[in-house]
């Protein structure tokens, strides 16, 4: 019997140690209480507390960075709904563990009321576009808001960022509607610019291509008469009593039965020459004078 009563006195004290043993994890805080007036603050390791419901654990509270995601929807200056999606960053300050316990029930909760009349507030100074330009800088002066304001209940806001603008239905297609009827202007410019480049190179090129040919046929004709000249020259060095005329008709039958040859080489048929018998007369006397003349 006596054994039993002393196993039964140990139980109870090995329940009364466990109970007064308690745990508190990394990045947690617990609140205890003494006859439900806070007593201390635990921070992460073993703690002994008084038994029997003297101390008790009120809360355990996170120090970790929380987030709270937030949408809110208002106007902007030129009458436009938008739907904002807030991402709102957060954590227990550690010196400031009492007051965010017991002095604010739901905190996220107010951190969103916070947010969403810092936007109600700011938004609608601004047009759409204005909106989307400088959404960070409107984040960055809400965060501030609200940080100011948390700090008093021990809440420190980390960042505050506005992931998302979606403005309403009708005006998003609108929207999209401008934006492609802008690119098709710029494109359909574009398309008229490069074909009046395509116009300008081709008429350039035919120009150019107009000159070299007058230059090639100008090159031409003055190899010919270069070569007509030192062929008189060589033959009035050789021939004795043939005067320039002469010569001239010795050359050009030479050059009619080689343009005859040429034409029958290349198997054309068809010829044109003078419809008078003085049109030969005429060619030579054109020749003469320019060799003259040069």
């Amino acid at each position: 019997m006596i054994f039993i009563i002393l196993g039964v006195l140990v139980l109870l004290a090995l329940g009364i140690v466990a109970s007064m043993l308690y745990v508190v994890r990394q990045q947690t805080v617990v609140i205890i209480e003494r006859f439900g007036k806070y007593y201390t603050t635990a921070s992460s390791g073993i703690h002994i507390r008084l038994p029997f419901g003297i101390d008790k654990i009120a809360a355990r509270i996170q120090l970790r960075l929380l987030q709270s995601e937030i949408v809110v929807e208002t106007k902007t200056k030129d009458n436009v709904f938008v739907t904002l999606n807030v991402a709102t960053q957060y954590r227990v300050s550690e010196q400031n563990v009492i007051d965010a316990y017991y002095k604010l029930m739901r905190p996220e909760a107010q951190i969103k009321s916070y947010i969403e009349d810092a936007l109600r507030s700011s938004v609608p100074k601004l047009t759409l576009d204005e909106l989307f330009e400088k959404k960070d800088e409107i984040a960055l002066e809400v965060q501030h808001q609200v940080a100011e304001e948390m700090s008093t209940y021990g809440y420190v806001i980390v960042k505050t960022l506005i992931t998302k603008v979606e403005p309403d239905a009708e005006v998003k297609q609108s929207m999209n509607e401008i934006n492609a009827a802008q690119r098709k202007r710029v494109a359909a410019q574009e398309l008229a610019e490069a074909d009046k480049i395509k116009i300008v190179t081709a008429a350039e090129a035919e120009a150019e291509k107009d000159r070299l040919h007058g230059v090639g046929i100008a090159q031409q004709r003055k190899a010919i008469v270069d070569g007509l000249a030192e062929s008189i020259a060589e033959l009035k060095a050789t021939s004795v009593g043939m005067n320039e005329e002469q010569i001239m008709s010795i050359l050009l039958t030479n050059q009619y039965l080689d343009t005859l040859n040429t034409f029958a080489i290349k198997g054309n048929q068809t010829i044109f020459l003078p419809n008078h018998p003085e049109g030969v007369e005429d060619i030579r006397a054109q020749i003469l004078s320019a060799l003259k003349a040069k």
